[in-house]
């Protein structure tokens, strides 16, 4: 026994580098794998992280489609003092147990129109969503009072949890949900207690009143672990004069007839497209600066600044008030392509757009171009809302065809842009065939950049998406010389026929927005011969615009010689409030004064 106790090994106290030794073999095996990476792809071009992201949707059992109806609201609080009532809307989101991708995915998001003036809106707005779980949903809906010129006032949540779903469930059928007011506005509640103390018949708590309808079981695929949108095809158009002003845009639509003169605004259009957008569609941004993942993520100080600077772009961009134009279709249709031709103004102008895919479909897009003086109005990023993953994202333009029955690139086929084209734009009315139109659409973003390999996917959904219409893929890269070739006619067709756009640092005119409605009283006031009576206002209008200027030149003459002579001190009034556009009224002036100066011999 003695013997055995002695064989038995004795155990090695605990040396200090011990402790470092797992954290070395760690270390030497990263270094490794970075050698053997660096080994086998140093004949390839190295490229930031990002891109297209090839991981696959979660297998999960197929679930169910299910429409929800958002009916009404009543007894909401006052947001708008003046009114005595609230422009309400609903921005909800819908949550899952289905396993995402990442994370980060989004959630399934949804908006309603907004209803004027009224505590007690009807919307009646329906929402069809697919491959809903068995293990149920739970929907997020939040009420805000619109308000363009602020921040959206928030005027209270409601939930609605459903823990399961089965083949006999009967859904629910206009059920009221009382409206949270811990997360509303405190002044809105505030103003409509003080209204209850002097009418009896006003409540403090709200509802709103939702149906959830289950349609039948979801044929998923290869789609099983995600949900997506059917219908409705919403869209809707949003301008901004504030942005057309700082970009320079105007309205092409104002001022074809003659009657008023065009006015500032900038255009942006949200389509949303009957999913399931594809699978393999899916990438990330690209971190081509290290500062770019906190920008997205909102970690850092300066990426959490960027984040909300984004964000907010994006909702001045996408602005909602009294001038948003709404639609939708049931499903797409030939209707649906003449709404998208319509809001791109078809191939007038010679037109190029930034756009942007949504996973769940929703397709984002404006103008772009060299001239326009926000840089960031091109950037996708703000297209996306800063989200992580996107579907898709590039640029697209749209071409007349001389002939329905080819394809843009067969033998004989010409376009406008390029040739100019006996019917439609800018002679004609356009025509109402969406077979004589074909939307060109790349791949060329640097902030996804999405994979060339994929065109085809996109280009068989939005076939889909746009019956009738004819889709050309370009690849930015693969065919960077084709693509630049028409996109260069494009801008030289832009430059010959315009779109709307000027620049204001190159603009001659000095003309205030009290001044354009004056213009437009003396052109509708102003009468001629029906034979030439457009000419005659075109004419009419220059000599209009004209007169204006040289009256406010005069003016500013005399006011200028005013101060001078010690009669005024200051300039007030509409021109010291105009600054940059009418700078080179005042130069001219000045200039004139000073010429007057030098004839009286005064110093």
């Amino acid at each position: 026994m003695e013997n055995e106790k002695d064989e038995q090994p004795r155990q090695r106290k605990e040396h200090l580098t011990d402790a470092f030794a797992t954290k070395f073999v760690d270390k030497t095996t990263d270094w490794q794998q970075k050698v053997s990476r660096r080994t086998t792809t140093k004949n390839e071009p190295s490229q930031p992280a990002g891109g297209l992201d090839k991981t696959p949707v979660p297998d999960a059992p197929p679930g169910y489609t299910l429409k929800f109806i958002f009916h009404r609201a009543n007894s909401l609080p006052i947001a708008d003092i003046n009114s005595l009532s609230s422009d309400p809307y609903l921005y909800v989101q819908l949550y899952t147990g289905l396993p995402s991708r990442h994370k980060q995915d989004p959630p399934m998001r949804f908006r309603t129109p907004t209803i004027r003036k009224s505590t007690d809106p009807v919307w009646n707005c329906e929402w069809i969503v697919a491959n809903v779980p068995a293990t149920g949903f739970k929907l997020k809906a939040r009420i805000y009072d619109e308000d363009p010129a602020d921040h959206d006032d928030r005027l209270g949540n409601v939930h609605v949890n459903v823990d399961s779903i089965h083949d006999t469930w009967s859904g629910i059928k206009e059920q009221q949900y009382k409206i949270k007011k811990r997360m509303g506005s405190k002044r809105a509640y505030f103003i409509r207690g003080c209204a209850a103390m002097f009418n009896r018949n006003i409540e403090m708590s709200g509802n709103v009143v939702i149906s959830v309808q289950m349609l039948s079981k979801t044929d998923v695929g290869t789609n099983g672990g995600r949900t997506w949108t059917i219908g409705p095809c919403a869209w809707s158009r949003h301008l901004s004069p504030m942005i057309g002003r700082i970009a320079g845009t105007k309205d092409p639509d104002q001022g074809k007839d003659g009657t008023k003169s065009q006015s500032y605004n900038f255009q942006a259009n949200q389509f949303q497209l009957a999913g399931p957008v594809p699978p393999p569609l899916y990438h990330r941004y690209v971190e081509f600066k290290p500062f770019i993942a906190g920008m997205y993520n909102g970690t850092s100080l300066r990426g959490f600044i960027l984040n909300r600077a984004l964000h907010h772009q994006h909702s001045r961009i996408y602005n909602y008030d009294r001038t948003t134009l709404y639609g939708s279709f049931p499903s797409p249709s030939t209707d649906m392509s003449l709404q998208f031709l319509d809001l791109v103004h078809r191939d007038h102008g010679g037109r190029i757009y930034t756009y942007v895919i949504t996973l769940d479909g929703m397709w984002r897009f404006t103008e772009t171009g060299k001239e326009f003086g926000i840089d960031l109005l091109s950037k996708h990023s703000m297209h996306a809302d800063v989200d992580i993953y996107v579907a898709f994202s590039g640029e697209f333009f749209v071409r007349r065809l001389k002939s329905p029955h080819k394809e843009p690139f067969d033998s004989g086929q010409e376009t406008h842009p390029a040739a100019d084209l006996d019917g439609g734009s800018p002679s004609a009315d356009p025509l109402s065939d969406p077979a004589y139109y074909a939307l060109y659409i790349d791949n060329d973003s640097g902030t996804y950049r999405p994979s060339a390999e994929l065109l085809p996917l996109l280009k068989e959904f939005m076939r889909k998406n746009l019956p009738g219409l004819k889709v050309v893929t370009l690849d930015c890269v693969g065919e960077a010389d084709r693509m630049g070739k028409l996109k260069g006619e494009q801008r030289e067709r832009k430059k010959a026929e315009g779109s709307g756009t000027v620049v204001i640092q190159d603009d001659g005119s000095s003309l205030s927005s009290s001044d354009e409605e004056e213009l437009d009283r003396r052109v509708r006031d102003y009468g001629g011969d029906e034979g030439g009576a457009g000419v005659k206002k075109e004419k009419k209008k220059r000599q209009l615009r004209t007169e204006i200027k040289e009256s406010k030149l005069g003016a500013l003459v005399h006011r200028d010689k005013e101060r001078r002579d010690g009669k005024e001190d200051v300039l007030v009034g509409d021109e010291a409030q105009e600054g940059k556009a009418n700078g080179e009224l005042r130069q001219e002036g000045a200039e004139m004064v000073r010429a007057d100066d030098e004839k009286g011999g005064r110093t």
